[in-house]
């Protein structure tokens, strides 16, 4: 039965395959670097032909929907296909830790994953100017001015704190941005040690738990380690770094929660990966119950758009302001209603699909507890 590989266009190129050879090497190719997604789903419910989607081009994709209907499961799914593709590097942020499961035995075909419970970064992978509002001050008012120059003057958190302790700058104003780097140093994310892209991008995918941090040290670690992947595809040194640590793999980013990124730290490098990360070979996929919550960009910029239930007004006219001029119906008419089932907006083949997700393949962390399953447990345990 043929697969239809969604991020492509007709000819099975994606919008980026601009040469011939390019067209040539992906149609040969085209069940290697492609990953099932499910199946469709036909009109009168039936399962149709497999829909799998393109991971041999980098892609800026959106899933979104309500609390139950798979919004998390179906990353998952795609982290999977990712996983076992060559040449791909997935790097998950794990607000959550729902994802951990994705290191466990695999159904199938092997999934290659390790979890990283403490995620650290180096501090200066936040550039300078990001740094007061990381810790909670302005950068145009005394305290977020020192803990500015701070950041530019020493590579480590520990060197910041002593840039501070021996400023001239007035005894309150020391006091305030010394407590500042207190507190970000008790998030113990900040490591001269922490990992560079080489470690993110060996093959097997990574993720990083953050479930036991704060927003502000999440984005802090999202931040990191998208400029840190950005910097090295373009075979630059990330700030404060001294090498170019090149990568071959093509770096696939999976965010969970993503609204809590775009309105932190990390929303100047996700945005930097949407506008600007095709050439250099960086995806993004943002994964949200929230798309109003999200930047208009995220929305505008993104290719593959994964919709499952949303009932929220404010939710539905944050992704119809996008709505491309193939989709048939109104957005919220198009929608299916049943869990484990998503409308696929595909902008490189301008067409909509309504796709069955598959089954995971590795366990699943994101489903709710439930009080029947206690007591049942509560009963074999007595």
């Amino acid at each position: 039965m043929h697969t239809e590989v969604l991020g492509r266009s007709d000819d099975g190129t994606s919008a980026a395959a601009e040469t011939s050879a390019d067209r040539v090497a992906v149609g040969a190719d085209a069940a290697a670097f492609a990953g099932t997604l499910g199946h469709h789903r036909a009109r009168d419910g039936s399962r149709g032909a497999p829909v799998a989607i393109d991971f041999d081009r980098p892609h800026a994709a959106l899933v979104v929907g309500k609390r139950g209907y798979g919004k998390s499961y179906t990353l998952g799914v795609l982290v999977e296909e990712a996983t076992r593709t060559p040449g791909v590097a997935p790097v998950v942020i794990d607000p959550m830790g729902v994802f951990r499961g994705l290191a466990a035995d695999a159904a199938g075909d092997l999934v290659p994953a390790r979890v990283i419970d403490d995620p650290t970064i180096r501090a200066d992978a936040i550039p300078p100017a990001r740094w007061p509002a990381l810790v909670g001050t302005d950068p145009d008012r005394p305290v977020g001015a020192l803990v500015w120059h701070a950041a530019e003057t020493a590579p480590t958190l520990d060197g910041m704190r002593e840039t501070v302790a021996d400023s001239d700058a007035g005894g309150d104003v020391r006091r305030a941005a010394a407590n500042r780097l207190r507190r970000a140093a008790e998030w113990n994310v900040f490591d001269p040690a922490g990992p560079d892209a080489r470690a993110l991008a060996d093959g097997a995918a990574t993720v990083l738990d953050c479930s036991g941090l704060d927003d502000a040290p999440s984005n802090a670690v999202a931040a990191g380690v998208a400029a840190a992947l950005y910097d090295a595809r373009l075979g630059r040194p990330s700030t404060g770094e001294t090498d170019t640590p090149g990568i071959d793999r093509l770096p696939w980013l999976f965010i969970d929660e993503a609204h809590v990124f775009f309105q932190g730290v990390a929303s100047a490098s996700l945005r930097a990966i949407l506008t600007r990360g095709r050439a250099p070979g960086v995806s993004l996929v943002a994964a949200t119950q929230r798309p109003s919550a999200l930047p208009e960009v995220a929305v505008s910029q993104s290719d593959l758009r994964v919709v499952h239930r949303l009932t929220a007004g404010s939710d539905v006219r944050a992704l119809a302001a996008a709505d491309p001029s193939y989709l048939d119906a109104d957005l919220a008419e198009s929608m299916p209603t049943a869990p484990g089932e998503a409308l696929v907006v595909d902008d490189t083949a301008e067409a909509t699909r309504t796709v069955a997700v598959r089954t995971r393949d590795t366990p699943h962390g994101g489903s709710s507890p439930r009080a029947s399953a206690a007591a049942r447990a509560i009963e074999t345990a007595e």
